[in-house]
């Protein structure tokens, strides 16, 4: 006999585990992409570190606590608008939908009165 078996003659063989059957087909397929070996490999942006990452736009009326918004309040509707006239749009401002109606509507209304120009011409 030699020493590198592990079996005696008479022993019983181990079972092997039953947990994952063996794959059959001769076919390798890839478990994931290739790592780039070429090119620097870009750090992972993790939630404390993201280089570009913008503050989220918060409602400012509602951050004052402003429930509603009239044609009454001309300098409050007026910053909503850029110089030339036109609405400032949700993306921009960071508004919520409810006072962007609103201000839509508020804008709307001083115009038609006089207060607020349709253009800057």
């Amino acid at each position: 006999m030699t020493e590198n078996k592990t079996q005696t003659e008479g022993s019983t063989p181990t079972p092997r585990p039953t947990s994952a059957p063996a794959r059959t087909s001769a076919v390798q397929r890839p478990t994931s992409t290739p790592a780039r070996t070429s090119a620097v490999q870009r750090p992972r942006y993790t939630k404390k570190f993201r280089p570009y990452e913008r503050r989220r736009k918060v409602c400012r009326l509602c951050a004052d606590k402003i429930n509603t918004l009239d044609y009454k309040n001309v300098q409050l509707a007026k910053s909503f608008t850029m110089d030339s006239g036109k609405m400032l749009s949700r993306r921009i401002t960071g508004t919520c939908a409810k006072h962007q109606r609103q201000i839509t509507s508020a804008i709307r209304r001083l115009r038609n009165l006089g207060f607020l120009p349709y253009t800057n011409t």
